[in-house]
């Protein structure tokens, strides 16, 4: 149940409930306020609900009890009338069809009435607005006539003039309220937007782990629970990752104790077979020892790979980078591949230019790894082309590095992979020394760029 009453459910409820109560008290009120203010003003003191007879009657009455009409006794009765009726309006002929007395009248009445101008008088007020009533002063007509008007609101019900005087404050009232409900609303979906957005801002933002950063938990209401639930995912992440951490260090201790193992005793396999090969053996045993010989030098090379590979994930493979002429590096590198080409009977075309800009600034142990990565490659899969070219390219964008080949091409053209973990190496120790590489592949051969853009 607590749970219920902290929801954004139920705050909503809540807040809709209030509105509704508010409504109506507040029209209540101002309802209330609008009718005292009325009364006050006495325009609803001795109304009630009027009839146009009763008034009708009254006047007449009154008319026919004035016998020895004056102008004094005939103003006490308009003055008596207008109490009552504050908006009414009187005027009395006397017998001569003279104007002879008015209350309020409206303006333009004549001086003089005649029988003509009396009966155009009475059809124009007959049934109209204002509500006209007229009488003869006393019991006959020798003393005139006197005419009573009233608007004919006056006969309308209490709250429907009230309506129409005071409707205007009403609406507003209402309109208010409804606007106050309105910005309530906003306020409190606001309120949601801006800790959703928060939330999306959180999920967004990395540490300097690459995962996200819990964020403080003030409500406990839905979105509490999202946020506590997001805090838990980041937690659970944090823990996941420091795991795997330990697990890739430990894996590569493994490797690199491993591999530092493997050594001892390939050296020693290398030195038996030294020592047979010095033997009287036969053609076969000495064929036998040549492939032993072979196997131990490529798996010490893979041996030598996979070390390196560990040893540049871990960051620490040592980088030393310095200027020095590039074109003049790879010259004294191919030096030391040319006897190994010859003996697998490969044809080797060098064109090396000098750049014009020749010094980069590179990690020669490192530039060195790459070039016998990339030269055991042609060896490993260029062996029926028997062809290897190794040239320089300019640009208006970069200096590169060629080194091309006839064979039949790589299984896998993708630069991270390459044909194994030799190229993952290449693509690391390039990117480590801020150069760039692209290799092409077919069944006509694999080219293979090193950019350095200017």
């Amino acid at each position: 149940m607590k749970r219920l009453f902290q929801s954004l459910l139920a705050k909503y409820m809540l807040l809709i409930l209030l509105a509704m109560f508010i409504v109506q008290a507040a029209y209540l009120i101002i309802a209330l306020f609008v009718f005292g203010v009325s009364y006050n003003s006495g325009e609803t003191q001795n109304k009630g609900a009027v009839e146009e007879s009763a008034v009708e009657d009254k006047w007449h009455q009154e008319a026919n009890a004035m016998q020895n009409a004056t102008t004094e006794s005939v103003q006490q009765v308009f003055e008596r009338w207008k109490e009552q009726y504050p908006r009414a309006s009187m005027f009395w002929v006397d017998g001569q069809g003279k104007l002879a007395s008015q209350k309020d009248a409206q303006d333009g009445l004549p001086a003089e009435w005649s029988p003509a101008y009396t009966a155009k008088f009475i059809k124009q007020r007959y049934g109209g607005n204002p509500f006209t009533v007229i009488a003869f002063v006393g019991q006959d007509e020798t003393n005139g006539f006197v005419v009573l008007e009233l608007p004919r609101s006056e006969f309308d019900p209490p709250l429907a003039n009230m309506y129409d005087r005071y409707g205007l404050i009403f609406i507003t009232g209402v309109m208010a309220i409804i606007f106050l409900f309105l910005f309530m609303s906003f306020l409190f979906f606001r309120s949601i937007r801006k800790r959703l957005l928060h939330l999306q801002e959180a999920m967004e933002i990395r540490d300097v782990d690459g995962l996200p950063i819990g964020i403080p938990v003030k409500k406990k209401d839905e979105i509490g629970q999202l946020e506590k639930t997001f805090n838990q995912m980041v937690g659970e992440l944090r823990e996941s990752k420091q795991r795997e951490q330990k697990e890739e260090q430990l894996r590569r201790e493994l490797i690199a104790n491993l591999s530092h193992d493997l050594r001892t005793p390939l050296t020693k396999i290398r030195a038996q077979a030294y020592s047979i090969a010095k033997e009287d053996l036969s053609d076969e045993g000495k064929k036998a020892i040549q492939s032993l010989e072979s196997s131990v030098v490529n798996v010490d090379r893979l041996i030598e790979n996979l070390m390196s590979y560990t040893l540049l994930m871990a960051s620490k493979y040592k980088f030393e980078s310095k200027e020095m002429d590039v074109v003049r590096y790879v010259k004294e590198c191919l030096a030391l591949w040319y006897p190994v080409f010859e003996k697998e009977g490969f044809e080797v075309d060098v064109h090396l230019v000098p750049f014009e800009q020749k010094n980069w600034r590179i990690d020669p142990i490192w530039l060195g790894s790459i070039l016998d990565n990339l030269l055991q490659n042609v060896l490993r899969h260029a062996k029926n082309g028997a062809y290897v070219y190794v040239k320089t390219e300019t640009t208006d964008q970069y200096d590169a590095i060629v080194i091309s080949d006839r064979g039949k091409g790589m299984k896998n053209e993708s630069d991270e992979a390459g044909a194994g973990i030799g190229l993952s190496i290449v693509d690391m120790m390039v990117k480590g020394m801020k150069l760039d590489w692209d290799m092409e592949s077919s069944e006509n051969g694999t080219t293979i760029k090193l950019k350095k853009y200017k």
